[in-house]
């Protein structure tokens, strides 16, 4: 009993001070002028009780340093462990005492420590005008000072990075077990003025004097060193640099670079944007031209494939996300030269069973298969990819739905896209797919299993299994199926159909048939001169 006193005095002592003797800064109220300041604070199980009470304490007295009022200093508070609370917004009081209050009555959470969950509630929520936030055009500075003790349990640098692009100034604040790495990946440039690292919770009142000062206005561009590349604008918390039209600010915050006009613009370029100073130009893949347009890229032509798509119609993908796989098939479509002689598409709709949507030789034109496509209903079931590769190995392919015969050497093409791990077994399936000479790509969205998607995919996997961690992302994996569908020589480009019946015709329409399907497929030369070998001693064995 006597032990357990003793451990417990520091706290009680703390406890019993009197609100008028705990933690102030020092030196008088200064006039920051207009700013939106949210504090968030780690109430994790790390924090031990004492330690929120002198990180509570640390807060009263920093808010007794402020010009407080509407039309100076908004504060809000947020706490956050594994899920996010607000204290009080920014619109909330007007009044210190009230604030004061409102921090007193806090209660920890004490669970785990998402602090990039906590960024992105800050960003999205609490800087929000709806909360009390001034808007943008009003160019009030919002500061956000974050407060951690550990190690976060999510990422924090892309979300951080967002917050900061939204103009948000982070200043990180760790406290004795706090991860330095982590800090630097949330904080403001320049570093050394936005990372604080305390020793310990009793020591936290450093930040705040420190933070104070930064807070009166001083002129820092006409009595510091700022260094910037182009000019200086001082804020509440030091000089901050500032780039002309046309240039962004580089990480060290204090060079420029010219803007990429690109990333600022909806340029509409097929291929890529190029940006050239204060514009920008299309550009296509080698072996394609610029249209007329100056966006768009000449398709590929004169290309002969038969291919499959199957689409994952699970419950999983959702709706909104199946009307987002929709409009990719379509977009690949958009890029391929449809017709009866040219390119024929056919598309399998998978779950707990299989539907084919429509087969290779019902439509002969882009558009019609388009408008296919968008027509497709939603399954919204289990995910069966076993079976779905069954029934594109016995049926999709066959003549009856539309692909032409083997002895024309078109090659056949499945493409699977799926955002999970499949409930049947895969693996007889894909592997007889490719037995069956059928040039399998793999494209895995959300959930999807790597494994999986390498079992489905023809060799190398690295040049057939692509994968997008969201829905809303996965256009950015279109460049590289084009690239494989439409090669600088084309599927089959200029490829003459001549009779199978002749050997002499056979063997030459094959040469030039695997020399395409190399380009299609990226194969190594080594793979193909493996192939060309094994099609010549099967001709030499049959006569």
């Amino acid at each position: 009993m006597r032990g357990l006193l003793y451990s417990l005095l520091p706290l009680l002592l703390l406890l019993l001070q009197p609100w008028e003797t705990q933690l102030q800064f020092a030196g008088p109220r200064c006039s920051t002028g207009p700013l939106d300041l949210v504090f968030v604070i780690d109430s994790s199980r790390s924090v031990r009780p004492f330690e929120f009470e002198t990180m509570r304490q640390f807060l009263v007295g920093l808010l007794r340093s402020l010009d407080v009022g509407p039309n100076a200093t908004r504060v809000g508070v947020i706490q956050y462990s594994s899920q996010v609370q607000s204290v009080f917004p920014l619109r909330a009081f007007s009044r210190r005492e009230d604030m004061e209050r409102a921090i007193r009555a806090l209660v920890p959470l004490a669970q785990g420590t998402m602090t990039g969950l906590a960024i992105q509630y800050a960003m999205n929520v609490a800087f929000s005008v709806a909360e009390g936030a001034r808007p943008p055009e009003a160019r009030v500075p919002r500061v956000a000072v974050i407060v951690t003790d550990g190690r976060p349990q999510d990422r924090v640098a892309e979300v951080a990075a967002q917050a900061r692009a939204r103009g948000i100034e982070i200043y990180a604040v760790g406290v004795q077990r706090a991860d330095v790495g982590s800090l630097r990946a949330m904080a403001s440039p320049p570093l050394n003025e936005h990372v604080f690292l305390v020793e310990s919770f009793d020591l936290i009142q450093e930040f705040g004097r420190q933070f104070q000062g930064r807070l009166c206005p001083v002129d820092h561009c006409s009595f510091g060193n700022h260094s910037c590349q182009h000019d200086c604008v001082s804020t509440f918390g030091g000089p901050q640099c500032r780039c002309r039209e046309g240039y962004d600010l580089l990480p060290d915050g204090r060079n420029c670079q010219a803007r990429d006009l690109c990333n600022g613009v909806d340029h509409g370029c097929e291929f890529q944007c190029v940006s050239e100073g204060f514009s920008y130009r299309c550009m296509c893949p080698e072996g394609r031209q610029l249209q007329a347009d100056g966006k768009s890229c000449s398709r590929c032509r004169e290309g002969h494939v038969d291919l499959v798509l199957l689409v994952d119609g699970s419950k999983s993908v959702r709706p909104q996300n199946f009307e987002l796989v929709k409009r990719f098939v379509n977009q690949i479509v958009d890029f391929l030269d449809v017709s009866p002689e040219g390119t024929r598409v056919g598309l399998v709709q998978f779950s707990s069973r299989v539907r084919t949507e429509f087969p290779l030789g019902r439509y002969g034109t882009a558009a019609e298969v388009k408008q296919a496509v968008l027509a497709v209903e939603y399954m919204e079931r289990g995910t069966m990819t076993g079976l779905a590769l069954r029934h594109m190995v016995e049926h999709s392919f066959s003549e009856a739905q539309g692909a032409r015969p083997r002895a024309l050497n078109v090659p056949r093409v499945g493409l699977v896209f799926t955002d999970g791990r499949s409930q049947d077994n895969i693996s007889v399936w894909a592997a007889r797919a490719k037995e069956e000479g059928i040039v399998m790509y793999a494209v895995g969205v959300g959930k999807a299993v790597e494994e999986e998607l390498r079992e489905i995919a023809s060799e190398p996997a690295e040049l057939h299994v692509s994968y997008s961690p969201d829905f809303s992302t996965m256009t950015h994996l279109l460049e590289n199926l084009k690239g494989s569908i439409c090669p600088e020589e084309g599927i089959g480009a200029g490829t003459e159909l001549r009779s199978p019946c002749e050997c002499e015709s056979l063997v030459e329409f094959q040469g030039r048939t695997l020399g395409a399907l190399e380009s299609f497929l990226n194969l190594s030369l080594a793979q193909l001169t493996a192939r060309l070998e094994d099609l010549e001693n099967q001709l030499a064995t049959q006569k």
